[in-house]
C-alpha cells in the first residue's frame, strides 16, 4: 500500500524572516567577502578613502534596508555598494593615482554630483509611483531591457574576473598557472558548494564563504596570501570624511556630468529588483507561504536607491547601487533575509573603525576572489535570462529580438572590447571626456527602440509560443 511521503522543508530566509545570531552573523559576513572587491576596487580607481567608503555604503545598506521597512512592511532585500558606472566621470574631475586618496576639496566637489544622482532617482521613482508602477514602468522599461541590461551586466564583467583569475589583473600580462590554479580550486569548490550541500541544513547556505575558505588555504602555499598587510593598522581608526562643497565653480559641471550617470543604474536597479522578486517568490511558494510580490515597488525602489546615493554624497563615499553579486549570492544561497544584510551593513560599518578586520579582509587573494566572481557575475547574467524567461518575452518577435540583441552588442562589446568600457563615440567630450559608457549607452538605446515602437506601431507582432 502506498504511504504519503512528507516533503522535506525548503531551507530558505524570505526578506522578514531573522535567523539566529551566530547564523546570521556568518551570512552577514558572507556578503561582505561578496561586495569587498567591487565596493574597495571603485574606492581604490576613483581616489576615495576605502575606510570611508566601507563605512558609509555599510550605513547606506542599513539606511536603505530601514526605509524599505518603513515605506512598505517588508524588506527591499539589496545590498549597496560602490557602482562602476561613475568611474569616468568622477576620474576626470579627482584625477587619483591608483590605490592614493585624491585631493579631499575635489573629493567635496565630486559629492555633488552624487547628490545629483540621488535626487535624480528619487523624482523618477516618485513619478513611477504615482503613474501606475510597474505597469507604468514596463512602457519605458520592459522585461526584454531590464532583463538584456541585466545579462549585459554579468556577462560584462566577465573579462574583470578572468583578469583577477589569470593574474593580469595583478600585472601578469601573460597569465600566471598558479593564479589559475587558485581560481579555479575556488570556483570548483563554490560549485560543489552550491549544488552538493543543498538539502543539507545551515551549512548548505553558506557556499561562497565555504569556497573563500578552502580558496584562501590553498592561496596560502603558493605565496599569494601577503600576509605583510595584516597589523598595518591602528585597532581603531576614524574614517575621512567630507562633505559636498556647492560654492566650487565646477560645480554645476559635476552635477550634470555624475549627475546623468544615473540613466545607468535605473535599469540596472530595475532589473535587480525583478530578479530578486522572482526568487524571492519561488522560495515563497516552496515553502507555502505568501510570495511578496516586491516588484510592485519599483517607484519606492528607486527612491530609496537615491536615499542611499545622498547617503554617500552627504558623508564623502562613491555613489552606490544594488549589487547584482550579492544578488547572486542570495539566490545561490535562498537567503533574502534583510536583517542579514543589515548585519552585513553594520560589519562593513565596522570594517572602516577596526583596523585589524579590514587587514585580514585585505589579504584575501585576487585570484580567490576572480574564482567567486566567475561565478557571481556569470549567476548575474543567468538572472536576466531567468527574468526574461520568467516573464515570457516573445523571442520570435523582431521587435523584442532587435531590443535585446542592440543591448547586449552595445553593452558586452563595449565593455570588453573597449579601454574601462567606453565607447569611443566623438560626441560630447566635455561629458564623456573618455568615452560613452556602454552599458548604460546600450540601456539608453534599447529604452529609444522600445519608445519608437510604442508611438510607430509595428503593423505585424509575431505569437509567442510560450505564452
Amino acid at each position: 500500500m502506498a504511504t504519503d511521503v512528507q516533503k522535506p522543508a525548503v531551507l530558505g530566509y524570505l526578506p522578514q524572516d531573522t535567523p539566529p545570531v551566530g547564523r546570521m552573523i556568518l551570512l552577514g559576513f558572507q556578503h561582505v567577502i561578496t561586495m569587498f572587491p567591487a565596493t574597495v576596487l571603485c574606492a581604490l580607481l576613483m581616489g576615495f578613502p576605502v575606510s570611508t567608503v566601507l563605512t558609509v555604503t555599510g550605513f547606506g545598506t542599513v539606511v536603505a534596508l530601514i526605509a524599505s521597512k518603513l515605506a512598505i512592511g517588508n524588506y527591499i532585500p539589496l545590498y549597496y555598494g560602490s557602482s562602476f558606472s561613475y568611474i569616468a566621470a568622477v576620474t576626470a574631475i579627482t584625477k587619483p593615482t591608483f590605490g592614493v586618496p585624491a585631493d579631499p576639496a575635489l573629493l567635496s566637489i565630486v559629492q555633488t554630483g552624487f547628490i545629483a544622482t540621488g535626487t535624480i532617482n528619487i523624482i523618477v521613482g516618485l513619478i513611477i509611483r504615482l503613474s501606475g508602477g510597474k505597469e507604468a514602468l514596463d512602457k519605458v522599461l520592459p522585461p526584454v531591457v531590464t532583463g538584456s541590461v541585466a545579462c549585459t551586466i554579468g556577462i560584462g564583467l566577465g573579462k574583470a574576473a578572468l583578469d583577477m583569475s589569470s593574474g593580469v589583473a595583478g600585472g601578469i600580462l601573460t597569465g600566471d598557472m598558479t593564479w589559475w590554479t587558485v581560481s579555479l580550486i575556488t570556483l570548483l569548490s563554490a560549485f560543489i558548494f552550491s549544488v552538493y550541500l543543498q538539502g543539507k541544513g545551515f551549512i548548505g547556505m553558506l557556499p561562497i564563504l565555504l569556497a573563500a575558505i578552502v580558496g584562501y588555504i590553498v592561496a596560502i602555499p603558493f605565496g599569494l596570501v601577503n600576509f605583510s598587510l595584516l597589523g598595518q593598522s591602528a585597532l581603531f581608526r576614524a574614517p575621512q570624511f567630507t562633505f559636498p562643497n556647492f560654492a566650487s565653480d565646477l560645480t554645476l559641471t559635476v552635477i550634470f556630468g555624475v549627475g546623468v550617470m544615473a540613466i545607468a543604474t535605473i535599469p540596472e536597479s530595475t532589473a535587480h529588483l525583478y530578479q530578486i522578486s522572482l526568487y524571492v517568490d519561488h522560495l515563497a511558494e516552496e515553502q507555502g507561504r505568501e510570495k511578496l510580490r516586491l516588484n510592485r515597488y519599483i517607484g519606492i525602489n528607486l527612491m530609496i536607491d537615491g536615499l542611499n546615493d545622498l547617503v554617500n554624497g552627504i558623508f564623502g563615499s562613491t555613489a552606490g547601487t544594488n549589487y547584482g553579486e550579492n544578488n547572486s549570492l542570495m539566490v545561490i544561497t535562498r537567503n533574502y533575509s534583510g536583517p542579514v544584510l543589515i548585519t552585513a551593513g553594520l560589519i562593513s560599518v565596522l570594517l572602516g573603525f577596526i583596523g585589524p578586520l579590514a587587514d585580514l579582509v585585505s589579504t584575501i587573494p585576487t585570484a580567490v576572489s576572480g574564482g567567486l566572481s566567475i561565478y557571481l557575475f556569470g549567476v548575474i547574467g543567468m538572472q536576466g535570462i531567468a527574468l526574461m524567461l520568467a516573464e515570457k518575452v516573445n523571442l520570435f518577435d523582431p521587435k523584442q529580438l532587435a531590443i535585446g540583441a542592440t543591448i547586449l552588442i552595445i553593452g558586452i562589446g563595449g565593455n570588453i572590447g573597449y579601454n574601462g568600457g567606453f565607447l569611443p563615440i566623438p560626441i560630447l567630450k566635455g561629458l564623456f571626456p573618455f568615452g560613452w559608457p556602454s552599458i548604460a549607452t546600450g540601456a539608453v538605446v534599447g529604452i529609444i527602440l522600445n519608445l519608437i515602437t510604442n508611438v510607430w506601431k509595428p503593423p505585424v507582432e509575431r505569437l509567442n509560443p510560450n505564452a
